[in-house]
């Protein structure tokens, strides 16, 4: 039994708990129905859920409280003083008013977690340009003047090229002695990525480096009058013994394809390493015994690339210099290159909100004693 004038610590400590117990309850058992029963039901943002523990300790402080207030209304005067001086003491009221907080609280946490349920068909437009990378995998693209070396950091240049050449279309050239289309122009991202573990010297059966070759089979593959940007990336040492790569780069430039180059290497160069089952075996070797030395031949590229209309960029066991020719295709014309439709999940938040903002509002407008006049008629006065 309580004193008069005092709140009725014991019943609502039974009552709060009970309410806490039974909103668990429904809240774990509604969440294992709808994951088992609703299609696609997930939370966007299920870290904000770990709001949900703050419940129980909000009760805790509620029930610590309402026995301090109890003590020092026990401490203050006798049970005839208590009622004179702190009339409309209501326990009812006051249990009312913590569960409405407590809950327009919870409420307010699952909508911050974004529930879904089901999908909605979104539509989605790309715009790009139409753009090939040439990629030398010769003997010489195994020197590793370059760390790790070069066809490694080739193979994260063209990495790096595919995740930052949003909505445009890629395809993919290799060479070495003779130039073969390792990937038609697609938009399919996920399939270019795939071919990059599968590019290295040997790829091509006939060694050599013939960039022209490269760079016309490059311009050959364009799809029709697109109305699209379009360039040729080379990704290359620059030791061209094949071809003229210079004129094939004018012949790119004539319609209008723009050439730029990444020279792969050192001008000081390095020794080609040969491997066995992944063990060094020594250096490749001339006809007469000497050690090769591949070098990067920068005044080719930056002549293919000026004949091109393009630029050059020197890549570093640092920097693949990827970013800077992604700037400068981000400035070329664009055009629709693909529409794609796929499921995105369907918000719900709006439910749990609601139902917060409700209980909030009761809150806000309920008076703690029995004699207290509502927030509004207050506010009105």
């Amino acid at each position: 039994m309580s004193a008069r004038g005092t709140y009725h610590w014991g019943t609502s400590a039974i009552i709060v708990c009970a309410v806490e117990l039974i909103a668990w309850a429904v809240m774990l058992g509604s969440w294992w129905l709808l994951d088992r029963e609703v299609p696609a039901f997930r939370f966007e943002k299920p870290l904000m859920l770990r709001g949900m523990l703050a419940g129980p300790v909000l009760v805790l402080l509620f029930l610590v409280d309402m026995a301090w207030r109890n003590r020092a209304l026990l401490r203050f005067a006798t049970d005839a003083t208590r009622e004179r001086m702190v009339p409309g003491v209501s326990t009812g009221r006051q249990c009312v008013r913590f569960l409405l907080l407590r809950h327009g609280l919870g409420l307010l946490v699952l909508a911050l977690a974004v529930p879904q349920f089901g999908t909605l068909p979104v539509e989605v437009k790309a715009k790009g340009i139409d753009l090939v990378v040439a990629v030398d995998v010769s003997n010489s693209m195994a020197c590793e003047d370059l760390k790790p070396s070069r066809m490694e950091l080739a193979r994260r240049s063209l990495e790096q090229l595919i995740d930052r050449s949003k909505g445009d279309r890629i395809g993919l050239v290799v060479f070495a002695g003779e130039a073969f289309v390792q990937l038609p122009i697609t938009y399919d991202r996920a399939a270019a990525k795939m071919f990059l573990s599968t590019i290295g010297p040997g790829s091509v059966g006939t060694q050599g480096t013939a960039i022209g070759s490269a760079i016309d089979l490059a311009r050959q593959s364009f799809q029709g009058e697109s109305k699209a940007g379009r360039a040729i990336i080379v990704i290359t040492d620059g030791e061209n013994h094949e071809d003229d790569a210079v004129g094939a780069a004018q012949r790119a430039a004539a319609e209008n394809i723009i050439v730029h180059t990444v020279g792969m290497g050192t001008p000081q160069g390095g020794p080609i390493p040969v491997r066995t089952g992944g063990r060094m075996m020594g250096f490749r070797k001339d006809k007469e015994g000497n050690t090769v030395v591949s070098r990067l031949d920068e005044a080719m590229l930056r002549r293919i690339a000026t004949e091109g209309k393009g630029s050059y960029v020197r890549a570093t066991s640092s920097s693949t210099g990827i970013q800077e020719l992604v700037d400068e295709l981000k400035a070329m014309d664009r055009t629709e290159t693909a529409t794609h439709q796929y499921s995105a999940h369907d918000d719900r938040f709006q439910w749990p909100l609601a139902g917060a903002l409700i209980l909030l509002l009761a809150y806000l407008l309920l008076g703690e004693q029995r004699n207290s006049r509502p927030l509004w008629r207050a506010m009105a006065a």
